[in-house]
């Protein structure tokens, strides 16, 4: 059966678009808007639920990510020449699937929650931020859905044909055949994903390129001890003095 156009556009075109929109806007955020490239932390306005929800939502979508690209990255082939069977390996990406999405999705509710009754958090929230909200929840409740009905039927394999479909994109040979006959959540599920990457940039979502690599070779720091004894007998510069406090 010969992909509809809407098939075509949907998995052979644009996922090009948002990954563009992807990279073209972090490139915009960083040459314009590089001090606002920042989370825009609410710490001081509230802290017990924070402190809850976001390690359970940083932590479950750190796994949730790990399992999508072990899943979409490696061939079915790679799994089976490692004795690892087709129905271990399915039964073990379920329920770590599920387990990761049930901590990620509990964390973004207790964070929406607190910034929702939380008066000065809500009042610092954007329109830009309910808006991300939104892609961002919907990303993961259809990826959860998704999910939950495939544990529930157990009929499904989609390394057969959605990671496939994934790996064609990178070689820019897009089986939209592929991608067209899977399930619809998991159609819905990737066109959700790909429309939370195109807004990314312009959110604060955008806090997750910001790595802080300078760290890791950032200089030493001196600590000079305040003893009197352990000031030394060097001169002072003009303009300074010494303190004891």
């Amino acid at each position: 059966m010969m992909p509809s156009p809407i098939d075509i556009f949907l998995w052979g075109a644009f996922p090009y678009i948002a990954v563009a929109i992807l990279v073209t806007g972090l490139i915009w955020r960083y040459r314009y808007d590089k001090f606002g490239w920042t989370t825009r932390s609410s710490e001081l306005y509230e802290s017990r639920l924070l402190r809850w929800g976001s390690p359970m939502f940083h932590m479950g979508l750190l796994i949730v990510l790990l399992g999508h690209l072990l899943g979409l990255f490696v061939p079915q082939s790679w799994t089976s020449a490692i004795g690892l069977s087709e129905n271990i390996y399915h039964s073990l990406a379920l329920w770590l699937g599920i387990a990761a999405g049930v901590l990620t999705y509990a964390g973004i509710v207790l964070l929406v929650w607190r910034r929702r009754t939380t008066g000065p958090v809500f009042l610092a929230t954007t329109v830009n931020d309910k808006i991300m909200y939104i892609f961002l929840v919907a990303a993961l409740t259809f990826g959860l859905a998704a999910t939950l009905i495939n544990a529930a039927t157990l009929h499904y394999n989609y390394r057969i044909d959605l990671s496939p479909w994934v790996r064609s994109l990178f070689v820019f040979q897009p089986e939209v055949a592929l991608m067209a006959r899977t399930p619809i959540e998991y159609r819905i599920h990737a066109i959700s994903g790909l429309l939370l990457f195109a807004i990314l940039p312009f959110t604060r979502l955008v806090h997750a390129f910001a790595a802080p690599v300078q760290y890791l070779f950032r200089p030493y720091i001196v600590y000079r001890a305040r003893d009197p004894q352990n000031i030394g007998t060097a001169a002072l510069r003009p303009g300074w003095k010494r303190s004891d406090v």
